[in-house]
């Protein structure tokens, strides 16, 4: 198992105004890589690279923004990491990682609270990128699995029930999902919508309670579903 870094430390600098990853997969090459990746941006810091079997007790001893959970390991699987993530204070954004384009564990953890995924193989610009769209509250809904996670996290509602709950939606709601679906964060949709800060939070909140859900990326999810927009 990883060492993990002490953050004070001069050898784990970290930037006053940077997003703190950890990394958690159980093939230390993955780690490895998933780290220089990071490291490579100035604003992103990598406060650990661990096992399933690490994962809480380094969210429970360091301060972390954004989570990158390997969905598949032998130890503790990325499933159960997230169920344990609702007993700590602060619950970071979550990418779950994936090897498969067809992964029929990723429905289960977008059901189960999480904030998107990702392929191992994403091109590390794209990786980066991702990571700081997580910081930001948006969604990351990774090419090349959305069909499959579509199929499967929606596939007892189909795409004539998807449609029914949008029905639900009023026009100005209609447009924070298709901003949500974009990745656009809370200031940015107030911005494009000339509307004021909370009222974005309030359509957000009457988006995700009259669709079911209960985050963004689910919203997206069943946005492309309903052919709201298409599949990105």
């Amino acid at each position: 198992m990883d060492e993990i870094p002490d953050p004070t430390s001069a050898s784990s600098p970290e930037p006053a105004d940077g997003v703190r990853v950890l990394v958690v997969d159980d093939e230390p090459l993955v780690r490895s890589g998933l780290t220089a990746i990071l490291s490579s941006a100035p604003d992103l810091h990598v406060v650990a690279a661990v096992e399933g079997g690490a994962a809480l007790d380094t969210l429970r001893r360091f301060r972390v923004d954004v989570l990158l959970l390997d969905i598949r390991m032998p130890d503790v699987d990325g499933l159960t990491v997230l169920a344990g993530l609702a007993a700590l204070p602060r619950r970071p954004a979550v990418a779950m990682l994936t090897t498969f384009h067809a992964d029929e564990k990723v429905a289960a953890a977008l059901a189960a609270g999480a904030d998107g995924y990702l392929l191992k193989d994403t091109d590390p610009d794209q990786l980066v990128q991702h990571v700081r769209a997580l910081a930001r509250g948006a969604s990351v809904l990774s090419a090349g699995v959305t069909a499959t996670v579509v199929e499967g996290f929606l596939r007892s509602r189909g795409s004539a029930s998807a449609r029914q709950s949008l029905r639900r939606l009023t026009p100005r709601e209609h447009e924070v999902l298709v901003l949500l679906t974009e990745g656009a964060q809370n200031a940015e949709i107030a911005e494009r919508l000339f509307v004021s800060l909370p009222t974005v939070k309030e359509h957000v909140g009457a988006v995700l309670t009259k669709l079911g859900v209960s985050n963004r990326v689910q919203a997206a999810v069943l946005a492309v579903r309903a052919g709201l927009v298409e599949e990105r």
